[in-house]
């Protein structure tokens, strides 16, 4: 009689010791190189990026290079490692650059193998920024500009991080993504409700290009990774703001006691609680699924739709529980909020990806 036949492995979605040690090291830099009133100056003036905090993240630590392969200068590490440090820089709303190029901007030159230009953004020395708006989705149209003898015209607004882009990955009408020198390119910052992740409207009159490869694969991979890692953004994010709204809340009193033993603020943040462990499991499902190209699709619109609207009421329940404090502009909870309300709209809104799942398992509305 024959045994059993192999048991499948299942998915492991806990954090391996490999990813723990990555998670400390991060935490500690940034504990040291980013802290909140620091945030908040920023903010104030015309330099909100923090280079000096990218230079330490990438010179210093390699994490540029996550996802780029050993022969070409990178870590040859997965989405999942570069999950946990967006979790660590959601914690601290760290004004770096690093979903936009070390992830979106990285997988597009991925998919058309960009060799160069990608040993140049795993080493942090350049920046890369992808020219679409940031609220645009995985399978959404966007905007492209004119490719017309050799030169490009055109005006692209909501784009991420353009500010500090070395290089600018620009789709145009003939269906090429071009790489072009962001000097060549005008760039006007915009104001936005992030003030960490601030947006510009990048305009081509006349700019060269050099042409990467077929656009629409090289963008929807670039913002399905970006929907997909932007949940441990949130669930970071998310994790910070209970955390340190339970550490307040065992401090304030009223009527001599602490306002975190009264009952209905217990459920509050019980609620919340549940939510916020449920974001991890969105969040580490969709990593783990873009690493090993499973059902990719599905977990990133799940992250999407799920860890959106938690992250926004971790934000808002943690300014509402800290009363007159948390109004103030000295305390950091409103960047966290405002990167909570931005978040929520990056790379398509969770009624979007919810559209999209219903789609992806023929769920159709009635």
């Amino acid at each position: 009689m024959e045994g059993p036949g192999p048991v499948k492995n299942e998915r492991d979605l806990l954090y391996s010791e490999e990813e723990e040690a990555l998670r400390a090291a991060v935490r500690d830099l940034l504990t040291d190189h980013c802290d909140a009133p620091g945030v908040i100056a920023r903010t104030e003036s015309d330099t909100p990026h923090h280079l000096a905090l990218w230079k330490a993240l990438t010179e210093g630590m390699g994490l540029a290079g996550l996802l780029v392969p050993e022969e070409l200068d990178g870590q040859g590490a997965t989405h999942r490692e570069a999950a946990v440090v967006l979790e660590e820089l959601g914690r601290a709303v760290a004004p770096v650059p690093y979903l936009t190029s070390a992830v979106v901007a990285t997988e597009a030159l991925l998919a058309c193998g960009a060799d160069d230009l990608l040993r140049d953004l795993a080493t942090g020395t350049t920046i890369g920024a992808l020219a679409v708006a940031l609220n645009v989705a995985p399978d959404a149209a966007y905007r492209v500009v004119r490719h017309e003898n050799g030169l490009l015209h055109g005006e692209l607004t909501g784009i991420a991080d353009a500010a500090v882009a070395n290089v600018l990955l620009v789709p145009a009408d003939d269906g090429g993504l071009y790489a072009v020198d962001a000097t060549a390119a005008t760039v006007t910052p915009r104001t936005s409700l992030d003030l960490t992740r601030p947006l510009a409207t990048v305009t081509l009159d006349g700019v060269p290009g050099r042409l990467l490869g077929d656009a629409e694969p090289a963008v929807r991979r670039a913002l399905r990774a970006g929907a997909g890692l932007l949940a441990s953004e949130q669930f970071g994010l998310a994790e910070w703001t209970l955390t340190e709204t339970v550490r307040y809340l065992k401090e304030r009193k009223q009527f001599n006691r602490p306002v975190g033993g009264f009952q209905a603020v217990k459920h509050r943040l019980a609620q919340l609680w549940l939510e916020v462990v449920n974001t991890r499991a969105a969040a580490r499902n969709a990593a783990d699924a873009l690493a090993n190209g499973e059902d990719v699709d599905v977990a990133v619109t799940v992250a999407q739709a799920y860890a959106a609207p938690v992250a926004v009421r971790a934000a808002e329940e943690a300014l509402q529980l800290h009363g007159g404090i948390g109004m103030t502009w000295e305390h950091p909870v409103h960047l966290y909020l405002k990167r909570a309300k931005v978040d929520s709209i990056a790379y398509g809104t969770p009624g979007a990806h919810r559209e999209a799942l219903a789609a992806l398992v023929d769920l159709q509305a009635p």
